[in-house]
C-alpha cells in the first residue's frame, strides 16, 4: 500500500514538474478536438405517426378481408423507401437542387434511404423517421427540411394507399377491357365458323360426340316404336277374332229369315271352334261354307227380321282405330329407319367432318368459357374498386403531423466538448508522465534505493530565494490562467451550442 501512494505521489510529481508540457498538449489536444467537434454537422430529426384502420363490414362480404388489407399495407409500409420514392422526395425538396446527373441522384437516393426509417407500432401504427444533417445547408434549413422529407413521405404513403390503389384498379380493369374485346373477337370468329360449318353439315351438328348420341337416341326411339307396333298389332289381331265370333246381327225371338239361319250357322261355327276342331276338319270346312253363304243371302236381303249388334259395332270401330295406330307406328318405324342408316351413312362417308366439327365446337366452348370468367373477373373488381373507393375500406389519419425539430438528434455537443476537454486534460498528463518515464532523475528517494539496491542516507529539500519564490509565483499564476482560459472556453463553447439551439427554434 505504502508502495502504490509512493508511485502516486511519484507521477503526481512528475507531472506537475513537467505542468507546462502536459498544459500546452491538453490546449492542442482541445483545440483540434473542438475543431473537429465544430466541424460535424447537426442532424435535425421531424418524426410522425400515421393510423390506419383495417375493419369494414362490407369489404369483408365482397372478399377483401382484413388479412388481405394488412398484407398491402405491409407491401406499402416495405415499399415506401423504395428508389422510386424516394427519387420523387429528392426531386420534390431542396435535396434535388444541385442534382444533375444519374450518378448524383443514385448517391442522393442512396444517403436518403439511412435518413429515412418507417418503424411499424403495433398492428395498425406506423412511425416515420426523417433525418436531415447536410453540412452545406443550416441548421435551421436542415430542422425545415427534415420536416418537410417527413410530410412527403405521408403523402406518398397516403398516395401509394388510396390513389396509388385506385390507379392500380383502373389500370387493371383497363387490361381486363382489353383481354374482353380481343376474346370477344377471338369468341365472334369461332362461332361464325361454327354456324358455316352446321349450315354445310347439319347432320354433324354437335360433332362426333352428338351424333353418337342422336343415333343411340334414335335407335332407342325406333325399338319403343317396334314394341308398340308389336302390342299394336297383337290387339288387332285379338280385336279381329272377337269380329269374327260376334253376329252383326240381333235375331229377336219369332223372326226368321236369312238372319237367324245366318246366327244359328255361326253358333255352330262357334261351337265347333270350342270343341278344338282344326280349320281342316270337314265339319268346319261345311260350317264356315255354310256361313259364307249364309252372310251372302243376309247381306242381300238387309236388315229384315233382325237388329244391328251394338257390341259388333263397337268391336269394328276399335278395330279401324287399332288399324289407324299399326299404320303410323309403321310409318314411324320406316323414317327412323331411313334416319339411321342416313346417321350411319354420315358416319362412314366423312369421318373427318365429324371429327373437325368436334374441334370447331370445342374451340368455341373454350373461348365462351374464357369470356365469361374474364366478364365475371371484371365486375368483381369494379365492384371492389367501388367499395374501396367510396366506403375508403382501409381508414388513413394522421396521429401526429410532423414535428419541427428544436434541437439536433446528432450529434451531442455538449457531451462531445466536455469529453474532448477531459481526454485533452488526460493526454497532457499522460504526455508528462511519458516524458518523466524517459528522464534519469528520481521522485523519491525509495524509488532511487530500489533502483540501486543501497540505502540513502537523507535527501536535500529544494529551498527558494525570495526572487525564486516569487518567479514560482507568477509562474503558478500562468499556469491557472492558462488552464482557466481552458475551462472559460469550453464554458464559451457551450454558450454558443446553446445560443445556435435558440436560434433553430
Amino acid at each position: 500500500m505504502n508502495q502504490l501512494l509512493e508511485e502516486l505521489r511519484a507521477g503526481t510529481w512528475a507531472i506537475w514538474n513537467r505542468r507546462w508540457l502536459a498544459l500546452g498538449v491538453a490546449w492542442a489536444t482541445c483545440l483540434l478536438g473542438w475543431l473537429v467537434v465544430a466541424l460535424i454537422p447537426n442532424s435535425y430529426e421531424s418524426e410522425t405517426r400515421i393510423f390506419v384502420q383495417l375493419d369494414d363490414v362490407l369489404a369483408e362480404q365482397i372478399g377483401i378481408g382484413a388479412a388481405s388489407r394488412a398484407r398491402d399495407i405491409d407491401r406499402i409500409r416495405q415499399t415506401l423507401v423504395s428508389s422510386v420514392n424516394l427519387e420523387t422526395v429528392v426531386r420534390s425538396t431542396r435535396i434535388g437542387d444541385s442534382v444533375t446527373t444519374p450518378t448524383e441522384m443514385e448517391a442522393a437516393i442512396e444517403g436518403l434511404t439511412k435518413d429515412i426509417e418507417v418503424v411499424s407500432q403495433g398492428d395498425n401504427i406506423f412511425e416515420i423517421t426523417a433525418t436531415s444533417g447536410r453540412s452545406d445547408l443550416s441548421d435551421a434549413e436542415n430542422a425545415e427540411l427534415a420536416q418537410v422529407i417527413a410530410q412527403r413521405m405521408i403523402d406518398i404513403f397516403r398516395e401509394e394507399n388510396l390513389g396509388g390503389a385506385r390507379g392500380e384498379m383502373q389500370d387493371s380493369i383497363a387490361f381486363l377491357n382489353q383481354q374482353l374485346a380481343q376474346r370477344e373477337a377471338e369468341l365472334e370468329v369461332a362461332e361464325e365458323r361454327r354456324l358455316a360449318f352446321e349450315a354445310a353439315n347439319p347432320e354433324l351438328i354437335g360433332g362426333a360426340q352428338a351424333i353418337a348420341n342422336q343415333l343411340a337416341a334414335t335407335r332407342a326411339e325406333l325399338r319403343s316404336v317396334e314394341s308398340d307396333l308389336a302390342a299394336s298389332q297383337s290387339a288387332m289381331a285379338a280385336l279381329e277374332g272377337q269380329i269374327s265370333n260376334t253376329p252383326r246381327f240381333i235375331v229377336t225371338p219369332g223372326s226368321g229369315g236369312p238372319q237367324a239361319s245366318l246366327a244359328q250357322a255361326e253358333a255352330n261355327l262357334a261351337a265347333l271352334e270350342a270343341r278344338g276342331l282344326t280349320d281342316e276338319h270337314p265339319d268346319m270346312v261345311a260350317a264356315r261354307r255354310q256361313v259364307a253363304t249364309l252372310r251372302e243371302q243376309a247381306q242381300a236381303a238387309g236388315p229384315a227380321g233382325g237388329a244391328t249388334n251394338p257390341a259388333y259395332a263397337t268391336l269394328q270401330s276399335m278395330l279401324v282405330e287399332r288399324q289407324a295406330n299399326v299404320q303410323s307406328l309403321q310409318s314411324r318405324a320406316t323414317a327412323l329407319r331411313s334416319e339411321i342408316a342416313a346417321i350411319t351413312a354420315s358416319q362412314m362417308r366423312e369421318p373427318g367432318a365429324a371429327a373437325e366439327a368436334q374441334r370447331i365446337r370445342r374451340d368455341y366452348d373454350v373461348l365462351r368459357e374464357q369470356y365469361d370468367q374474364l366478364l365475371q373477373d371484371r365486375e368483381e373488381l369494379r365492384l371492389r374498386g367501388q367499395v374501396e373507393s367510396e366506403r375508403s375500406a382501409v381508414q388513413f389519419e394522421v396521429v401526429d403531423p410532423p414535428t419541427t425539430p428544436r434541437k439536433p438528434a446528432a450529434p451531442n455537443r455538449p457531451l462531445l466538448l466536455f469529453g474532448v476537454l477531459v481526454v485533452g486534460m488526460g493526454a497532457g498528463g499522460g504526455a508528462a508522465y511519458a516524458m518523466s518515464k524517459l528522464g534519469s532523475t528520481f521522485a523519491t528517494a525509495g524509488q532511487l534505493e530500489r533502483s540501486f539496491g543501497l540505502p540513502v542516507i537523507g535527501t536535500i529539500s529544494h529551498t527558494f530565494t525570495e526572487a525564486g519564490r516569487e518567479l514560482r509565483t507568477k509562474r503558478l499564476k500562468y499556469f491557472a490562467a492558462g488552464v482557466g482560459g481552458l475551462g472559460v472556453l469550453f464554458v464559451v463553447l457551450l454558450g454558443v451550442e446553446f445560443v445556435q439551439r435558440g436560434m433553430v427554434a
